[in-house]
């Protein structure tokens, strides 16, 4: 087993290609990463091979795992790439199930386009090994309706409604599956790529329990993993580049405390 670059407090950072090092971990309760997708960011030369890292991710993730594949799409030659719907329907082939396609929205962007819309959100897909054995939705959804109770009502596929058991809304409902996020306010972190940490906090909170094992095979600055410690999971983050993990073990050793990301 490779040595591990950082290891304190059920957090564990290894130095090194995931494909060599996926093998040989314990299984994981879920993943939450952002890959470098489309090279559209340079990472000291690494080649990366996606289906090789989907198939380990695969293997590796406990029956009701969950992955979150945070990943966008470059524009080429005025065509978007399409990258982010073809490594979805890739785990998909693998076994995995798409949960749900959730948009991850950034307050802002940063290289407009003279000749379409502003380009101001990445896919999350949520992909599932089976059913997910954890779901912990966050309710903080300002419920316009709370006045008015109401029923549940279903379309058929003849048209017809079926109507169930009568609700009665309360202050804050489940959000939707739209998340927005400022974007900037990391760059001291010296990472090319960065998703803000709350990002990383709400789908952690999401989708698994307390002291629950994380995996972060692109690790870069170590956001998730320092949300891991926040919230009393363990974690196994794996990083190509050195200097990253370098910055990555500096913010787990310093003292846990808001930093209002």
């Amino acid at each position: 087993m490779i040595k591990p670059y950082y290891e304190k407090d059920g957090i564990t950072i290894y130095h090194g290609d995931c494909r060599e090092i996926l093998p040989e971990l314990p299984e994981v309760d879920l993943c939450v990463t952002s890959p470098p997708y489309d090279d559209l960011r340079e990472y000291g030369g690494y080649v990366w091979n996606f289906e090789d890292t989907a198939k380990g991710l695969f293997v590796l993730l406990a029956d009701g795992g969950i992955i979150i594949w945070v990943v966008g799409d470059a524009t080429i030659n005025g065509s978007e790439s399409g990258s982010s719907f073809k490594q979805a329907l890739y785990f998909k082939e693998l076994g995995l199930s798409l949960h749900d396609t959730m948009i991850y929205a950034k307050n802002g962007f940063r290289y407009p386009f003279p000749n379409r819309y502003h380009q101001v959100f990445e896919y999350m897909f949520v992909l599932s090994k089976g059913q997910p054995k954890t779901f912990n939705p966050i309710n903080d959804r300002i419920n316009l309706h709370i006045t008015k109770a109401g029923y549940n009502m279903k379309r058929e596929a003849d048209g017809s409604k079926t109507y169930r058991k009568p609700f009665n809304p309360t202050e804050y409902g489940k959000r939707y599956n739209i998340w927005e996020y400022d974007i900037g306010g990391q760059s001291w972190f010296d990472h090319p790529a960065i998703f803000p940490e709350a990002l990383a906090n709400d789908h952690i909170i999401s989708w698994s329990n307390p002291n629950d094992l994380i995996l972060d095979p692109f690790l870069g600055s170590g956001t998730t993993a320092v949300a891991c410690k926040k919230l009393n999971r363990k974690c196994i983050g794996i990083e190509i580049e050195e200097k990253y993990c370098e910055i990555a073990a500096k913010r787990l050793s310093q003292e846990v405390m808001d930093l209002g990301i």
